[in-house]
């Protein structure tokens, strides 16, 4: 029998019959014993939904901990991408599991104790370098986001802010300076670029500037305080802080030293941008600041009254020094509260809380960062570019939400 809710239960309604419940602990034993792990788990949580789960045996401690069954947490899959649910998460720092996944020819399968790192070229002394032999380094851990180029996506109402952007993630990166491996072999001064090579089928590869190399590029080896994920590059990759997502190489094999760019296949054929004028943009690096309201948002639906408005911000060039909300399509803006710490190159989040009269309505959000930089408008972001999408496009996304707490999409 079912409680009413806002009802007392009836002393028939409480009880639990001994037959029911050594019947239920009986079943969930068998399950316990025959099942996988994962399987006994949600077999566990079926038999609570139908007995009071006060009454029967929980789950016995295992290996690897898992969600709740009532948690349906996914990456949406493409055939070269996987998107993380950036509306269903807290915090700012992504689950290993839902970290956002591009790859050019699928992940490859690598046997840590058998790869090598190789870096040759303008240097006193090529080396050759193992997982162990990195882990020997001094170790360096920093919270920052990584985020595809192409991060952007439009054309319907409703998408979610996991469809429109969910090519950025955010984890504790573990593992060496870059520079102290320069140190190692001895940079030529002549030296303005390296190339960064990947083993993939793929072979990815890119020319990246020396001095990142010298500022903050990392080789990483753990995310979130455990070994890198195959899908993240392991046994180790590349991590550039700031820069887009696919210069940051994953299954790093090879390190080149030189005094010129590569002009490899993927920054001549892919990762440059239209602007005006016919002419096309390379060599740009950096994440271009940007934020989004990941509450509410489709395809949540609201009711009138107060909201805490809620999202992220971030900036490939330094660290959000502000991040303002329109309640009004943008007609006027207030500031968010930023949730700290705030961080270098690292999603922050924000808050707003806004009482809701019911009538249709559209909000935003924009963040300047600390170089001044503010978040244009798709509009202007358009206009300058000559082009309604493509790489490094990150306009204000809007939010409408209608009388009856639907929240869609905004487009153009």
């Amino acid at each position: 029998m079912k409680v009413i809710p806002g009802e007392k239960p009836t002393l028939l309604q409480t009880k639990v019959s001994r037959r029911k419940l050594l019947g239920g602990a009986a079943a969930a034993a068998v399950v316990l014993a025959e099942a996988p792990f994962a399987s006994a788990v949600q077999a566990a949580v079926t038999q609570a939904e139908l007995t009071d789960p006060t009454k029967i045996p929980g789950v016995p401690p295992g290996q690897v901990g898992t969600r709740s069954a009532f948690e349906k947490l996914v990456k949406k899959p493409s055939d070269i991408s996987s998107r993380t649910p950036l509306q269903d998460l807290f915090g700012t720092i992504t689950p290993s599991d839902l970290h956002f996944e591009r790859n050019h020819n699928g992940v490859p399968a690598i046997d840590p104790a058998k790869h090598e790192l190789v870096i040759h070229g303008m240097v006193e002394k090529s080396l050759v370098l193992t997982l162990a032999d990195l882990k020997r380094f001094p170790s360096v851990s920093r919270i920052c986001f990584l985020e595809c180029s192409g991060n952007f996506r439009s054309g319907s109402e409703k998408l979610s802010p996991q469809d429109i952007c969910g090519l950025t993630s955010q984890s504790e990166w573990t593992g060496v300076m870059l520079s102290t491996i320069f140190r190692q072999v001895g940079v030529n001064p002549k030296a303005t670029w390296f190339l960064a090579e990947g083993s993939d089928a793929a072979v990815m590869t890119r020319s990246i500037p020396i001095q990142k190399g010298w500022d903050d590029a990392m080789i990483v080896y753990a995310q979130n305080g455990e070994a890198i994920r195959p899908e993240q590059g392991y046994p180790f990759r590349l991590f550039l802080p700031g820069y887009e997502g696919n210069m940051s190489i994953k299954w790093l094999r090879r390190i080149e030293l030189s005094d010129a760019p590569y002009m490899t296949r993927e920054e001549t054929s892919k990762y440059t941008e239209p602007v005006k004028d016919g002419k096309i943009r390379y060599f740009s690096f950096d994440i271009d600041a940007r934020s989004i309201i990941t509450f509410p948002a489709y395809p949540a639906q609201v009711q009138k009254g107060w909201i805490e408005i809620r999202g992220i911000a971030w900036s490939g060039r330094g660290k959000v020094q502000q991040v303002e909300i329109s309640t009004d399509a943008g007609k006027s803006w207030n500031p968010a509260q930023l949730s700290g710490p705030v961080l270098d190159k690292a999603h922050t989040g924000f808050r707003y809380l806004w009482q809701w009269d019911g009538r249709e309505t559209e909000i935003q959000s924009r963040v300047t960062d600390e170089t001044g930089y503010q978040q244009p408008t798709y509009k202007a972001l358009a206009a300058a570019r000559g082009s309604k999408g493509g790489y490094h496009f990150n306009p204000i996304t809007g939010w409408v939400l209608k009388p009856d707490g639907r929240v869609l999409l905004r487009n153009g």
